[in-house]
């Protein structure tokens, strides 16, 4: 006579949770060798950490001014990469054209500056499309204002400059990787950007003539690129006008320290003379 197994209809002899985390756990490995990963020999680890980070964060370097004028905008860039003491390349494109009104500029890290300012002409694209308009400088550096701040913290390293023309006339604006948004009208952002600055605010006024701008902008990068190591290779200007921006300019540093100073006894880093006290 056949008899039927009723045993599992008999309550679990453990409660459900704990079989179903049994389960989960799988068969058991006591008997295996653990692996472990060494920790420093240091009484504060988070601390440690926070240090070392540091210490291998690379530092990164450049030269990139703008200015409006009477006739529109400059923008001023030179195309030294590096990292650190160590120079990959001298021949970066660090404007970038986002349309033919919008440009940026790149300063901080080189794929974050790229990726989210060609972003950044996609958004400006769709833009258009829904809106059957060109959008305004001051939209599109919003835009990406809006994009830095959502990824504050998450170690983009940007400091940027959108630049361009819309109905409204020439526009320039400061975005950073905080996303910080600063209108302006005069900016120069990088390791070089304070000895931009001296050449920049010496020779700038508001009726500059296209030919002065221009010079104005490229002797700023030069300058930068003497003084600071990080900046360098070649100096490029671009010209925004209401019929869109122009590349102007595009010279090598080198060429230009011999261009502006043919002998080098009258460069300023070669200054003999004492200065006498004062009162003296």
């Amino acid at each position: 006579m056949l008899k039927l197994d009723l045993s599992v209809l008999d309550g679990p002899s453990k409660p459900a949770r704990q079989c179903a985390e049994d389960d989960l756990a799988g068969p058991s490995h006591s008997d295996l060798p653990i692996e472990r990963f060494p920790l420093p020999a240091v009484q504060d680890l988070d601390g440690f950490e926070r240090e070392v980070i540091e210490m291998v964060k690379p530092s990164h370097g450049t030269t990139t001014l703008g200015f409006i004028f009477k006739h529109g905008v400059i923008i001023a860039v030179d195309s030294r990469a590096t990292m650190g003491s160590y120079i990959s390349s001298q021949t970066v494109k660090k404007v970038i054209e986002i349309n033919k009104y919008l440009l940026g500029t790149m300063a901080g890290g080189a794929a974050d500056c790229q990726f989210w300012q060609r972003n950044l002409g996609m958004q400006c694209r769709l833009y258009e499309l829904n809106n059957g308009k060109r959008i305004t400088v001051r939209a599109a550096s919003k835009l990406l204002a809006n994009t830095m701040f959502n990824y504050r913290g998450m170690g983009l390293s940007m400091g940027t400059m959108v630049a361009g023309w819309d109905p409204t006339g020439p526009g320039l604006y400061y975005v950073d990787s905080d996303g910080q948004r600063t209108k302006g009208e005069r900016f120069s952002v990088g390791s070089g950007s304070l000895y931009a600055y001296g050449i920049l605010d010496e020779g700038y006024h508001w009726d500059l003539s296209v030919k002065e701008a221009i010079e104005l902008g490229r002797r700023s990068i030069y300058h930068a690129g003497f003084r600071d190591c990080a900046s360098g290779g070649t100096v490029s200007v671009y010209h925004v006008t209401e019929d869109g921006w122009k590349k102007v300019a595009g010279d090598d540093v080198s060429e230009l320290h011999y261009h502006y100073y043919p002998v080098p006894e009258n460069h300023p880093s070669k200054a003999s003379s004492v200065l006498e006290p004062v009162g003296a």
